[in-house]
């Protein structure tokens, strides 16, 4: 099952503007207001909030029935996502107007045309339909979109699921080990014994360009230096993202059907490098990247007949990436670790070819 996110334009006559404005808004305060309750009670179940507050939410703000609950689902959602995220209690705190509409009751897709529902009863819309045409052909199931007015511009993003068969392990003909990291973006190693570097330098440097820039801005704590981080928003992760999705397309072009894909349990890496304090101050890492490159959509045509697998970063180095063996070589560097083998007398740096320590360990089962 693969799910990615159709973000898709929508065309709004200048009324129809007016309506969704008004509607977001008061989805909106409806959210603030229940926040403010949730943070006192810290009450995160549904049934008792319902209980308590629907009534209020309906009457105050004017919603809707389903559009009351897709208000206490959201606030519910955001509450505990700051919790699993490891944050300390606080109150979640809603700026910007939003909308969540839920497939087949605030939206629907009729005669090529989307329905939304507003708190002037339901408007249609028409949408922007190159490239999105295979989401409507009947195989891909709709969630919970969310309704997002950027740029004079608006549209729904809309995740979509798929089903697609899974490679049995009786399919498989090539293995192609996988390693992630940040000077490499990615390191593989297959089974006829080729090796391919994607380069990471260049990402790395512009990250570090960004970094050195929002650190400057909020140094000066001006309105002008404030508007300009708020316009560089999310473009270091827009861009990241992007290369990760070229690297992602590029593996999967690069190895025919029939190839098992095996990558790095790479869980909580980001919580053990934002706590590492390097020294000295140039070794220190920019960071990883923000989307790991597991949960990049590949895409859809591309998907069948390959399959993916993680595994444990603890296996990842200090291994040869002939024999397997962990016996150290006498003198060798610290910050390239030479390994011998017991028998045959191989001594060779694990970290050249990383790729090939996951596609043994899962050769050897």
């Amino acid at each position: 099952m693969s799910t990615i996110t159709a973000k898709i334009q929508i065309y709004i006559q200048d009324s129809q503007a007016a309506t969704l404005r008004a509607t977001m808004d008061a989805y909106r305060s409806a959210y603030d207001w229940l926040s403010g309750h949730v943070f006192e009670t810290r009450d995160l179940n549904q049934a008792s909030l319902n209980d308590s507050h629907y009534a209020e939410i309906r009457q105050r703000f004017g919603l809707k029935s389903q559009m009351a609950q897709s208000v206490m689902k959201t606030v519910i959602a955001r509450y505990k996502s700051a919790r699993s995220n490891g944050h300390a209690w606080s109150r979640v705190e809603f700026k910007r107007p939003e909308y969540d509409l839920v497939w087949n009751r605030d939206y629907s897709l009729t005669r090529d045309r989307f329905s939304v529902n507003t708190l002037d009863g339901r408007i249609k819309l028409d949408y922007a339909r190159k490239g999105m045409r295979r989401y409507f052909n009947g195989t891909w199931r709709f969630g919970t979109a969310k309704l997002v007015h950027k740029h004079e511009k608006w549209f729904l993003h809309i995740p979509v699921t798929k089903t697609f068969p899974e490679l049995d392990d009786a399919s498989v003909t090539n293995v192609v080990g996988v390693d992630l990291g940040i000077n490499f973006l990615a390191v593989t190693y297959d089974s006829q014994s080729e090796t391919a570097f994607y380069n990471g330098h260049v990402v790395k440097h512009k990250r570090g360009i960004f970094k050195a820039t929002r650190k400057q801005l909020q140094r000066r704590q001006t309105p002008s230096a404030r508007k300009r981080l708020r316009h560089l928003g999310s473009r270091e992760n827009r861009y990241v993202t992007d290369v990760n999705h070229q690297v992602t397309k590029a593996l999967v072009d690069r190895h025919p059907r029939g190839t098992l894909f095996v990558l790095e349990d790479l869980t909580g890496i980001r919580a053990a490098t934002e706590k590492v304090r390097a020294k000295p101050p140039r070794l220190r890492v920019v960071g990883v990247p923000p989307v790991p490159m597991q949960e990049l959509p590949v895409p859809v045509e591309r998907r069948p007949g390959r399959r993916d697998e993680p595994a444990p970063e603890r296996h990842r180095t200090h291994r040869c990436r002939c024999h397997g063996s962990m016996t150290p070589v006498a003198g060798a560097r610290s910050t390239v670790p030479m390994f011998r083998h017991a028998k045959v007398g191989c001594a060779r740096a694990p970290s050249a070819l990383p790729g090939r320590n996951e596609r043994n360990r899962t050769l050897r089962g």
